[in-house]
């Protein structure tokens, strides 16, 4: 009986620890000679039905560890279904004070994320997210790609 309700438990923890909530949009976009020059603004079309939910989004860059600056400035440009558009800037930490990679560091990659929290879509329908690098440069070289994740937000 006792090896039955230990195998059992574990079956359980298995399961709660296996259905971690899908994302509800999940997307990136690679750079072509890991280069990101200004006029390319990545784009994400959402459709959203669903405007109860609280999401978090995910804001994804990833470089090498040749990257030449301890930040990227980046544009969040927002367009909802009714044509509203909402330009935001954002720094994304690289690099602390001496050097050190302040994302996840495997190999020659380093993986940088922004969160934004709890954010509300007012309307359903069609939303249009687009990302503009901010850097003062016209290239930013070792730019592997940049990603936009949403999910509904848990109190987790």
């Amino acid at each position: 009986m006792n090896r039955i309700l230990f195998f059992g438990t574990i079956v359980l923890m298995l399961v709660f620890v296996s259905c971690e909530e899908q994302p509800f949009y999940q997307k990136s976009h690679s750079f072509k000679s890991n280069t990101w020059a200004r006029p390319f603004k990545p784009f994400f079309k959402v459709t959203v039905k669903d405007t109860t939910i609280t999401y978090d989004f995910i804001l994804t860059l990833r470089t090498t560890t040749s990257y030449s600056f301890n930040n990227a400035w980046i544009y969040f440009i927002s367009k909802t279904p009714d044509k509203q558009y909402v330009r935001e800037p954002f720094e994304i930490k690289i690099a602390d004070e001496k050097g050190r990679w302040i994302g996840n560091k495997t190999g020659s990659i380093v993986e940088h994320q922004l969160v934004f929290k709890q954010r509300k879509l007012p309307r359903p329908g069609v939303y249009y997210f687009m990302l503009e690098q901010g850097i003062t440069k016209k290239v930013l070289y070792d730019v592997l790609d940049i990603g936009l994740e949403i999910r509904a937000h848990s109190a987790r």
